[in-house]
């Protein structure tokens, strides 16, 4: 996506793309539970986004190369979003702010679950992750191992990533 940049800063420079209310929220979701269309997203999201505010994120993250879309061959109208590499290599990110989370806020055990996982997974869990994404969302070699199936066992999540429990 072509803009002006405040600053030649990387920190800027990536609040620029993801820094906003949302779009880390969206990455999320397409993330860690696989929801790949626009009804997903918005539907099952806890934090309740609208649609105006999901549409445009989905638009920019696109134009920024985060997330590709790609026509859903079950329904003419519909498009899935896949994660792009370098949404992908945001997984540790994501994995510290949610440990930072945990430490600095007061998130309902529940939701603390999965950073707990993540956190003490550490880089071992992120790359697993990665290479697991990087199958669902890009077409590479299926793992051996699902990481995700992991993830899911320690923090009782009951939702399958790709078939697999």
């Amino acid at each position: 996506m072509q803009q002006t940049r405040r600053s030649g800063c990387p920190i800027n420079l990536t609040l620029e793309q993801i820094g906003d209310r949302w779009s880390l929220i969206v990455i999320r979701d397409v993330m860690f539970e696989n929801r790949r269309s626009y009804g997903a997203l918005l539907e099952q999201n806890p934090e309740g986004i609208a649609t105006n505010i999901l549409a445009s994120r989905l638009k920019n993250l696109t134009a920024c190369g985060l997330l590709t879309k790609s026509p859903d061959p079950n329904h003419q109208q519909k498009g899935i979003y896949s994660l792009t590499e370098a949404a992908i290599q945001l997984v540790p990110l994501v994995a510290h702010m949610a440990a930072w989370g945990v430490r600095h806020t007061h998130p309902s055990k529940e939701a603390s679950l999965r950073a707990e996982v993540l956190e003490k997974g550490g880089p071992w869990l992120w790359s697993a992750l990665m290479d697991e994404l990087r199958h669902l969302h890009l077409g590479a070699p299926r793992p051996a191992h699902s990481a995700f199936s992991n993830l899911r066992a320690k923090d009782g999540a009951s939702s399958t990533v790709d078939g697999r429990t």
